[in-house]
Order: C-alpha cells, then structure tokens, then sequence
C-alpha cells in the first residue's frame, strides 16, 4: 500500500495501559468497528494522522485500486498505528464536524473509511456516509 496526504484538516486523548491497547488491537477487523462505533458514540470525536504540514494520511490499496481515510477511535490507537512512520501525529475531529464537512468531502473526491486498522490484516472499509449513519444509529441507542 502506498500512503499519501491531503491537505486539511488538537491532539488530546486519554492514554491506555499496553495491555488493554494490545487487547483492542488483536481483534478481528468486525470487532474492532464495533469498538469504534461504540467508542466515537462515548467521545463524539474521531481521530485521523497528520504530518508536519498539516496534511491528513489516505491509503491507495494496490490489490483493490481504491483510497481511503483510515480513522480511529481514540488518539492511542492512531499512535500505535503511526509509531514506525515518522512525522505523523493524531488529529481530533469532533462528530459535528466530520458529519458536516468531512463526510460530503470524502464522498465528493471518491474516498472511503478504512475504520480502526489494526495489527491484523482485516480492515473494515465502508462508505462515508455508510459509516455516518452507521454512527447515528450508535448515537441514537446511546
């Protein structure tokens, strides 16, 4: 996979022992978007990287041809995620925001959501606005 950055787009989070990250980390890719939806639900904000210019990480899939935004639920785990890439750091969007602005943007240049990469290779790749009605829904139950 090649990674590349886009121009866009407050680093805050609460940290997590090793062990429960490791934990959250070794689910399968369908756990881990649960765990997302649950998590975003509780916090009402995402979390994507950034290099040093600001500019927000999509990944080209070679093996399936397609972009996307990969996102998680927490600052720790896009830590985890970033620790070998050098110069990439975590960035909050709140759920208003990404509803409002990052959705219709994601959508408008053909990305879609990579949730919650983790150290398996499972990935839960989903529609943006899959993914936000996924999120309403959670929010609705909440």
């Amino acid at each position: 996979m090649r990674r590349f950055f886009i121009e866009d787009h407050h680093v805050v989070g609460l940290c997590m022992n090793d062990e429960q990250l490791k934990a959250v980390l070794g689910l399968n890719g369908e756990e881990r978007f649960d765990y997302f939806l649950s998590k975003v639900g509780e916090e009402r904000e995402i979390w994507i990287l950034i290099n040093a210019e600001n500019q927000f990480l999509k990944i080209y899939s070679e093996d399936d041809g397609f972009e996307y935004l990969p996102v998680w639920p927490s600052s720790d785990f896009a830590l985890e995620y970033a620790k070998d890439s050098g110069g990439l750091s975590p960035k909050s969007i709140a759920l208003p925001d990404f509803f409002k602005k990052w959705i219709p943007g994601l959508q408008k240049d053909g990305l879609e959501i990579g949730v919650f990469p983790g150290t398996d290779e499972t990935l839960w790749i989903t529609e943006p606005s899959e993914l936000k009605n996924d999120l309403q829904e959670e929010l609705s139950n909440l």
